[in-house]
């Protein structure tokens, strides 16, 4: 089995080692095995370093059947003897975060009463999901202000091996461990004692910040999203940067945003409101004159249009409102779209025909998908038939069903 470098100290980012093992996994990529790593694999909730190996790229790290497989971008390394460089940058992002995933569990826990059930670090958020249901504002304020004193007091961070199964019992560790040898321990003294394979800085003082952004329920947990460290400071510039411009936008200072944006919605839904009564009285107008145009059939009257690029809902509201304020009357609407072509048709309850068989007469020819009531029916397809063409299937279907 690969010694993993990296439970020893995280900060070696560069290291010389062997190949031993070179391979092709079931998906086809190329990976080798090195006798040492400084690469840490996925697991325990933290993602695989990432870097080079005599300067081709590693894009992934995993632990499979007891050894540690770096998967490089083309073929594999021919020489045997390597050289590796890990990205510092992500590899301390991520000791940040592991280390503050910790603390937050710790304070959750120990202030709250909250067990830790289980910890994903993001590629731009960390989450931690609670055994609770509920979590107040306030205790959400609590835990992100406890965890940060406990930053700003910069305890050390220790990394421990345990050999001897009994020295297990001088620790109070927070949870049950998931191996029986191998043992290695994470320890934050008076804060935080637990099992964990990850990469964590010196001292609580490297976390150096975390913030709570928002929780989700989970089914019977709470999900917590948080940043830490250099994550803090990309999410405020991000934030600011909105903020600036939906200041600029609505010629309003930061502190009076909220009001701003109120007054905004206010507008915006007296304006939709009136938007929908001047559609409805357009609506209304347009059956009107498409009943003036309506066609005899039979013992019924037809109102047919065709139309090009209207909107679903427009043409439902249009026979809607035709089928409800006459009598004896058949509707059938086409309305041709790029690459669709939509119907939709209807009648009044005095007309003895089902619309649904003549909607499914038609929809083949036009490898079509719809349905309905027998009174109201609606569907679209592919725009394979001219719009006037497919209004006169429909005709023609409607006078074979009702004859």
């Amino acid at each position: 089995m690969t010694r993993k470098l990296f439970y020893d100290d995280a900060y070696q980012t560069s290291f010389n080692s062997e190949v031993v093992k070179k391979g092709i996994d079931d998906n086809g990529r190329n990976y080798i095995v090195l006798k040492e790593t400084a690469f840490y694999p996925t697991g325990g909730g933290q993602p695989h370093d990432t870097g080079t190996i005599n300067g081709k790229s590693v894009i992934d790290v995993e632990e499979v059947e007891g050894e540690v497989r770096h998967y490089l971008e083309g073929p594999s390394i021919e020489m045997e003897a390597i050289v590796g460089h890990i990205d510092w940058n992500r590899r301390f992002d991520h000791m940040q975060q592991h280390a503050g995933q910790h603390l937050l569990t710790a304070v959750f826990e120990d202030q709250l009463g909250y067990k830790t059930k289980s910890f994903h670090l993001g590629k731009e958020l960390s989450t931690i999901d609670l055994d609770t249901k509920t979590l107040t504002t306030e205790e959400i304020q609590k835990a992100e202000e406890f965890t940060n004193q406990f930053i700003l007091v910069n305890r050390p961070i220790h990394t421990k091996w345990i050999k001897d199964p009994e020295e297990l019992l001088t620790f109070t560790l927070r949870k049950d461990l998931a191996v029986s040898e191998n043992i290695r321990i994470v320890v934050i003294p008076e804060i935080d004692y637990n099992g964990c394979g990850g990469t964590h800085p010196k001292s609580t003082g490297e976390i150096s910040a975390l913030k709570i952004l928002h929780i989700e329920k989970q089914k019977k947990l709470v999900r917590v999203h948080f940043v830490c460290g250099n994550r803090v400071l990309k999410q405020l510039n991000k934030k600011h940067e909105i903020i600036q411009k939906l200041s600029s936008q609505l010629s309003t200072p930061q502190e009076q945003l909220n009001v701003a944006v109120d007054r905004f919605l206010q507008t915006t839904k007296h304006l939709e409101d009136k938007v929908d009564e001047l559609t409805t009285k357009a609506i209304q107008f347009e059956a009107k004159e498409l009943f003036l145009k309506a066609e005899p059939l039979s013992e019924q009257f037809l109102v047919k249009a065709v139309f090009q690029d209207r909107p679903i809902h427009d043409l439902q509201n249009l026979a809607k409102e035709l089928v409800t304020t006459r009598s004896n009357l058949i509707v059938t609407l086409v309305c041709k779209q790029q690459d669709k072509i939509l119907i939709v048709c209807a009648r009044t309850d005095d007309v003895d025909i089902n619309l649904n068989i003549v909607l499914k007469a038609v929809l083949p020819l036009i490898h079509g998908k719809g349905g309905g009531r027998p009174s109201f029916v609606q569907g679209g397809g592919e725009n394979v038939l001219p719009s006037e063409e497919l209004m006169k299937l429909l005709i023609e279907t409607i006078k074979s069903t009702g004859s």
